[in-house]
């Protein structure tokens, strides 16, 4: 098994596994917290009248819900993740909502699809995981027709988004096996770097990139806060093998140490991300 393999299947197996799990126990935390990116997606929709959309790292649906009701009756929005339990959670609210909208779970390095079938790319916080992300945006670009547009957006550094570190921080000395970022490595901050990003569209044969900062302001209730930081990120992966006195501990310091970000009864943050834009060349 040659590294890359083996990193595929690292990403396979945590968002399959654990990780995976945790987003689908979040799922309302995490819609109400990201909800200004659903919106922002969802007017991209609109303003580019896009009826074919793709969603990269769907998740569990919500971009890809909001991206069909934009899209309308007529619309076609599929949604794609590697995670089959976030994918089967998505199938479900989809019928329930009585959406057209229609799910995969597939990996976006190589998932067959058809080819110059989209009118619009998008993705909220799904393209920094990829492994091989030229081979991935290189399929995307041929999914995508002639003057198709690109929006996804994706974190800024770690030292812009301190309430995302947060938690790893804090609970650093209580759980040394707490496993390291590693930078440029896929994850939350593989993006980071703005100069990175525009020469893996330029080598997966985008065009017209444009990269701006944005600085969301997101929010959610304070009574999740305890719930999410005890499920989501590298904390809440090794917090689960815990025993109880430790897990009290970590609780404990780790709630003081977001209380900067509570007011009131809501928890407040500022998201700083890019909006990452592209085009589809004419296809030879």
């Amino acid at each position: 098994m040659n590294a890359q393999q083996s990193n595929d299947n690292e990403q396979a197996a945590l968002w399959n596994g654990r990780a995976g799990r945790a987003w689908i126990d979040g799922q309302a935390t995490l819609d109400r917290m990201f909800a200004s990116f659903e919106d922002l997606l969802a007017d991209t929709v609109r303003a580019t009248s896009a009826r074919r959309v793709l969603d990269v790292g769907c998740g569990t649906g919500g971009t890809t819900l909001a991206a069909a009701r934009a899209a309308g009756a007529q619309g076609e929005c599929l949604g794609v993740d590697i995670s089959q339990p976030m994918i089967a959670v998505a199938r479900e609210r989809a019928a329930h909502e009585g959406s057209t909208a229609r799910f995969v779970a597939a990996d976006v390095q190589t998932h067959a699809f058809e080819p110059a079938r989209f009118d619009l790319v998008i993705s909220r916080f799904g393209v920094m995981f990829f492994d091989d992300p030229v081979a991935a945006f290189a399929n995307l670009r041929r999914a995508a027709n002639a003057g198709a547009r690109l929006q996804a957006v994706a974190w800024r550094s770690a030292a812009e988004n301190p309430y995302m570190t947060t938690a790893e921080r804090a609970a650093a000395r209580l759980l040394p096996n707490m496993p390291a970022r590693q930078p440029g490595a896929p994850g939350q901050f593989a993006f980071a770097d703005r100069h990175r990003v525009a020469s893996i569209l330029q080598a997966s044969g985008w065009t017209e990139i444009d990269i701006q900062p944005i600085d969301v302001d997101c929010t959610f209730p304070e009574k999740d806060l305890v719930g999410y930081f005890t499920r989501l990120g590298a904390v809440g992966q090794v917090l689960e093998d815990a025993d109880e006195a430790t897990r009290r501990q970590v609780i404990g310091t780790l709630r003081t140490a977001f209380e900067p970000f509570v007011q009131g009864d809501e928890v407040h943050f500022t998201a700083a991300c890019w909006l990452i834009g592209a085009k589809a060349p004419a296809h030879a």
